[in-house]
């Protein structure tokens, strides 16, 4: 697929967006959108820009590391809070709103360190194409006054990944990568032992050599939980070979049941 044109408008809104708020903090995930964020910010304002990063058993330790080890890349200083979301029954019940929780939490923990430290504003990497009034964390920005500056500047997902391939970020092709907490299906409780499942067997999956997957934690009937694994359509085709290990691993992690969904992982 070719690159969306990058109208040189839109990167001249962005940059007049991000200097009329600096310093600036931001809130960061080594996903597509923070990294193309803060990348950016860190060209246009230099020094005047901080990237927090927020850690918690959601968020695999692959995913940690890769992020920080490119934040680095970037030469962006990046901060790690920790944050507690698990503890917070209205996060752990999973409800739909679930995401709302957690980005509550992150957005007054940086406000107030914004304040603390004297920062101007506070934003975050939502796109021209997510719809705010589908997206929990987004009512939780608003009530923050978090920025949204890519998504003010009018740039739509895909020119935030032909921005990202100027820049030459590596995420300008990855795939989406939420939080661990959405393999579990909304009103089956969050714990710190099922995520801990999740991200077991995601890993293992992925050691066979899958790139885009997902391992969906169904809770079984008064026995061990069983995993439904998705895997992108185009690399179904290595699966039959590996399946009876695939399906091992993930009975070692502790999934009694092992389904593979026949339609692969699908984007949403």
């Amino acid at each position: 697929m070719p690159d969306a044109a990058l109208h040189p408008a839109k990167l001249d809104a962005l940059e007049a967006i991000l200097r009329a708020h600096a310093p600036l903090l931001i809130a960061y995930s080594g996903g597509v959108d923070s990294t193309c964020l803060l990348a950016f910010a860190r060209r246009t304002l230099g020094e005047r820009v901080r990237g927090f990063l927020a850690d918690s058993p959601s968020l695999p330790r692959q995913a940690l590391a890769d992020a920080l080890a490119l934040a680095k890349k970037i030469g962006a200083p990046v901060e790690v809070l920790q944050t507690g979301e698990l503890d917070n029954p209205e996060y752990a019940s999973n409800p739909f709103n679930r995401c709302y929780f957690c980005k509550a939490e992150l957005f007054a923990r940086m406000d107030a360190l914004a304040r603390e430290r004297g920062f101007a504003a506070i934003a975050y990497g939502e796109n021209a194409d997510d719809p705010p009034q589908h997206r929990p964390g987004s009512q939780a920005a608003r009530e923050f006054a978090v920025l949204a500056p890519l998504r003010e500047a009018g740039l739509t997902k895909a020119e935030v990944r032909a921005l990202s391939r100027t820049l030459g970020l590596p995420t300008a092709d990855a795939p989406a990568q939420p939080c661990l907490s959405s393999r579990i299906p909304h009103g089956t409780p969050v714990t710190r032992e099922t995520l801990a499942m999740v991200e077991a067997g995601e890993a293992h999956v992925r050691s066979l050599g899958f790139r885009i997957l997902r391992v969906r934690h169904l809770a079984g009937a008064g026995g061990a939980p069983t995993a439904r694994v998705q895997i992108a359509p185009e690399e179904m085709g290595r699966l039959a070979g590996l399946q009876p290990q695939l399906e091992a691993g993930l009975r070692a992690i502790g999934y009694g049941t092992v389904e593979i969904d026949p339609e692969g992982y699908r984007s949403v």
